[in-house]
């Protein structure tokens, strides 16, 4: 964004305690008229970086948009479609190793709990294993 957050909050660039301790040409030269006068000059202008930086991310987030509908492969199922889960590192039993499996399941889709995430079910008509039946990551497969 060319700004750091701190400048975009308060205006002015942080004084570290390394330059107040160690003097430098920015610490020295400053006394209290110009100190303040500098601080109304910078608070008009604070509006108007904090536009240009927003504009900046707007930006950048145009840009990188096409990348990732480029690489996003997303797919929406329908309730009663056969799905595998994805084994997170978190969700994966204690002493499974790297040859464990990747995917659980099958899984029918109970409902659709929002963009992308559906609310599963065992093919007994159970949730699955663990608390969260609310899955983001899933895999088509047919029956």
């Amino acid at each position: 964004m060319g700004e750091t957050p701190f400048s975009l909050v308060y205006g002015v660039e942080a004084l570290i305690p390394v330059e107040i301790g160690e003097p430098s040409m920015r610490y020295t030269q400053v006394t209290e008229e110009s100190n303040e006068e500098e601080m109304r000059v910078n608070l008009d202008f604070l509006e108007e970086r904090r536009e240009i930086a927003l504009i900046r991310m707007a930006a950048q987030k145009q840009v990188i948009e096409p990348y990732y509908n480029r690489k996003a492969h997303l797919r929406y199922f329908k309730i009663g479609d056969y799905v595998l889960k994805k084994v997170f590192q978190s969700t994966r039993a204690a002493n499974a190793g790297k040859l464990s499996p990747n995917w659980e399941g099958p899984y029918k889709i109970r409902g659709i709990t929002g963009k992308g995430a559906y609310e599963l079910e065992t093919i007994d008509g159970k949730g699955p294993r663990g608390r969260n039946n609310q899955v983001l990551e899933i895999s088509y497969f047919k029956a």
